[in-house]
C-alpha cells in the first residue's frame, strides 16, 4: 500500500489504498493495477477510466455505494481527500457541541454546494456520519446523474437545482431549511485560459508534454468562473448573510494559500461571528476549508440542539 500518512485521524484511507480489499469487491479493477517501482499495488493515475474505476471500488469497499458511474467529461473527485473534507466538518460541529461528541445522524443536515454529478460528499458523508445532505447545482445533467447514483443506492439525498448561474445559496435555501454545515468545492481557476494553463503544467510535471487532458476530468463550471475562487468565495460570504439565522456554519474549500489573506479580509468586513480556516494535510499535499458563522459561540450548542429535532 501507498502511505498517506497525514490524512484525518477518522479517514478510512490514512494508510493507503488496499488494493487486497478493493480487488475482492471490485475485481474489474485488476485490470487497471500495475505494480510501483517499490512492487506495491496501484493504478495509472494518469488514466482516467482507471481514476473511475479506483473510485467505484473505494465506495463500494468503504462506503457501501453499490452503483457508481459519472458522464464522460465530469470531474472524477479523488475520495481520500474529498471524505478528509467531511471529517473536519463533523469535527466543526462537535466544537459547537457542549460534550464535544461528534455529531451523528439525520438530524444533522449539511448542504453541499455544487454537489456534482458524483455526489461525493452526500454518499461518503451520509455512510460515515448518517447526515442528510441536500445537494445542489447548476447544471441539469449533473442533477440527473446524482438523481441516478442515489436513486439506484436507495439514499435518501435531497437535489436542487440552481436556475440563477449568478446565485449560490439564493434560489435553493428555502424559508423554512435549517443547515448544521454547508460545504463548496468552488471553480478556482478565474477563465477557461488558466484552467488550461494549470492543466498544461500538471502534465509537464508528469513528463507527459503539452495536453489539456484531464485525469481526473471536469466540466467549465467545475473547474473556473470568473474571478476564480476568491470572487466565487466572497459571493458566498455576501449571500450567507441572508441566511445567517439558517447556518450554523458556511464553509468552502480553498484551494490556493496565497488567497487565504484576501479572505480573511472579506470575512473581517462582513460582521460574522467567527471564522476559521482549517487546514487539512494529505500525504505531500496541505488543502485547506475557510468557516464562518453569524452564531454567537454561547449560543451554538442551542442551534444545534433546536435545528436537529
Amino acid at each position: 500500500m501507498a502511505p498517506q500518512p497525514k490524512l484525518h485521524p477518522r479517514n478510512q484511507h490514512r494508510d493507503g489504498y488496499d488494493f487486497v480489499r478493493l480487488l475482492k469487491e471490485l475485481p474489474e479493477l485488476e485490470t487497471f493495477t500495475t505494480l510501483n517501482p517499490a512492487g506495491q499495488t496501484t493504478i495509472d493515475f494518469r488514466d482516467v477510466a482507471a481514476v473511475r474505476m479506483l473510485n467505484r471500488a473505494l465506495l463500494k469497499a468503504h462506503y457501501n455505494v453499490g452503483f457508481w458511474d459519472i458522464p464522460a467529461g465530469y470531474l472524477c473527485p479523488p475520495i481520500p481527500g474529498r471524505v478528509d473534507y467531511i471529517h473536519y466538518l463533523a469535527d466543526l460541529l462537535a466544537s459547537s457541541c457542549d460534550d464535544q461528541d461528534i455529531p451523528r445522524g439525520r438530524r444533522i443536515k449539511a448542504l453541499d454546494i455544487g454537489t456534482g454529478a458524483s455526489l461525493v460528499y452526500p454518499l461518503t458523508g451520509q455512510s460515515e456520519y448518517e447526515w442528510h445532505f441536500t445537494g445542489t447545482d447548476i447544471d441539469a445533467d449533473a442533477i440527473k446523474s446524482a438523481q441516478k447514483i442515489y436513486e439506484l443506492n436507495k439514499l435518501n439525498i435531497t437535489l436542487r437545482q440552481q436556475d440563477k448561474r449568478e446565485n449560490i445559496f439564493r434560489g435553493v435555501i428555502e424559508p423554512k431549511d435549517r443547515f448544521h454545515v454547508t460545504m463548496c468545492n468552488p471553480p478556482f481557476h478565474a477563465s477557461k485560459e488558466q484552467a488550461n494553463k494549470g492543466t498544461q503544467r500538471k502534465w509537464a510535471n508528469l513528463g507527459e508534454g503539452a495536453s489539456t487532458k484531464l485525469n481526473f476530468g471536469g466540466q467549465n463550471a467545475e473547474l473556473w468562473c470568473p474571478g476564480g475562487e476568491i470572487k466565487f468565495v466572497a459571493r458566498m460570504v455576501n449571500e450567507s448573510r441572508d441566511f445567517a439565522n439558517q447556518c450554523l456554519w458556511f464553509t468552502s474549500l480553498v484551494s490556493k494559500k496565497d488567497n487565504v489573506a484576501t479572505l480573511k479580509r472579506i470575512l473581517g468586513k462582513a460582521k460574522v461571528a467567527d471564522f476559521k480556516i482549517v487546514e487539512m494535510a494529505q500525504g505531500q499535499k496541505t488543502s485547506r476549508f475557510v468557516a464562518w458563522t453569524y452564531i454567537k459561540r454561547s449560543l451554538r450548542a442551542s442551534f444545534l440542539k433546536r435545528s436537529s429535532k
